[in-house]
């Protein structure tokens, strides 16, 4: 290969001002290529950490209550009007031992019952609908970390206290130390302390969510000893539905991950995904037909050369190969400058832009973009490699 390569490098030299331009389009190429991936990359990773960051990867329930009706002879016609049946707040059936199996789950991180439900929080005139959330603390915060969005006092519950949300607080007119009376119907009430405050950044719930312990919110809501909901986070979010329906197999309940219940944003980071793919691969191609279009005219300019050299000796492969290397050359140098001015721009978006967000860049980007460039410059190389290779030394002398 080392006559080829001194070839191929003599022909690049003879051509600066052509290299130049090819090398540059194709640096500008890649640098695009990796700016964007990194920013969609570094955008939908901030999407879905926000919006996990409230809520759980799957969520386990008791299924929905139906209307049962008798079966009638089958000799008898039966007309039917039904309606929906009303759904109660009801407590999954054996909750511990559905939890003790998915802490078995070799693909789940956290597990978490929850009892959860409606009621009033009264203070004075003021009144407001809450949730209440009802948590197993240790387990609770290994999903949604609540300790980390504290704002005043302290997350502490049990014993009379409480924590609740910012906009909540605002609404009620209240601060930490104040005293909170909860209304959960037909008579149950409890005035418990609040220990502190959160901000989780959604709206809804700092004004909805009172956090409080599991016996404390099941005596409030009439359900002693329940568990509405376990919450359940996984190591791959991206596999979570497919561990949501292994779940809803073991267990015969109604499971939810948040791909169903985030569909317009799957859509949307799909349709991300997409678009930053079209335009890579209008890109490389765009760089392709440049590469192709120098190496052709090169040919052509180097008609009577590559005859003498054909002539001297150097075979067709020979000749096959030259251009081949200028290509691979053209795809490697060009990936490689143009890494460096997409790690560039990354770094100016970090320092110097919006900073709505961070861009990661994964360590697999840059060689990816390399090797994508090189093949794609080798791949371009194969027609104009070809055509020098097919020619007639006596013809080639004889075109100038």
């Amino acid at each position: 290969m080392w006559t080829e390569w001194t070839i191929a490098t003599k022909f690049l030299r003879e051509g600066k001002a052509q290299s130049t331009l090819i090398l540059v389009g194709i640096a500008i190429g890649v640098a695009v290529i990796v700016f964007l991936t990194a920013l969609i990359t570094g955008l939908q990773s901030n999407i879905i950490q926000r919006t996990l960051g409230t809520q759980a990867h799957i969520k386990v329930q008791q299924t929905e209550e139906r209307n049962r009706i008798v079966a009638l002879d089958p000799s008898s016609v039966q007309l039917t009007i039904e309606s929906k049946r009303a759904q109660r707040l009801r407590s999954i059936n054996n909750w511990q031992q559905v939890r003790d199996v998915l802490d078995t789950l070799p693909s789940v991180t956290a597990v978490s019952p929850i009892i959860s439900g409606p009621a009033f929080a009264r203070r004075g005139e003021s009144l407001q609908s809450v949730a209440l959330v009802g948590i197993d603390a240790p387990r609770y915060l290994r999903i949604i970390p609540v300790k980390d969005d504290m704002i005043a006092g302290v997350f502490r519950i049990g014993a009379g206290d409480t924590v609740i949300g910012k906009q909540l607080a605002t609404d009620l007119g209240m601060r930490v130390g104040d005293k909170l009376r909860l209304d959960g119907g037909q008579g149950r009430e409890s005035i418990l302390n609040v220990a502190g405050i959160f901000e989780l950044g959604v709206r809804e719930l700092d004004a909805r969510y009172v956090y409080l312990d599991m016996k404390q919110a099941q005596s409030l809501l009439d359900l002693p000893g329940a568990a509405t909901v376990i919450d359940v986070t996984v190591d791959d979010i991206f596999e979570a539905q497919k561990i949501a329906e292994r779940v809803a197999r073991l267990t015969g309940l109604k499971v939810e991950s948040w791909m169903e219940t985030n569909t317009q944003l799957m859509n949307a980071l799909r349709s991300q995904s997409l678009s930053t793919q079209m335009i890579s691969v209008f890109v490389a191609l765009s760089v392709a037909l440049g590469i192709a279009s120098v190496l052709t005219v090169s040919v052509v300019q180097r008609t009577r050369e590559i005859g003498i050299l054909r002539a001297m000796g150097s075979t067709r492969q020979q000749m096959l190969r030259v251009f081949l290397v200028q290509g691979a050359l053209f795809g490697l140098s060009g990936s490689i400058l143009g890494v460096a001015v997409g790690y560039a721009l990354v770094g100016a978006f970090n320092t110097f832009g919006p900073k709505l967000f961070y861009i990661p860049i994964d360590a697999w980007l840059p060689f990816a973009a390399t090797a994508i460039a090189t093949l794609t410059g080798i791949s371009s190389a194969a027609i104009p490699a070809r055509r020098a290779a097919a020619l007639d030394p006596v013809e080639a002398i004889r075109h100038v």
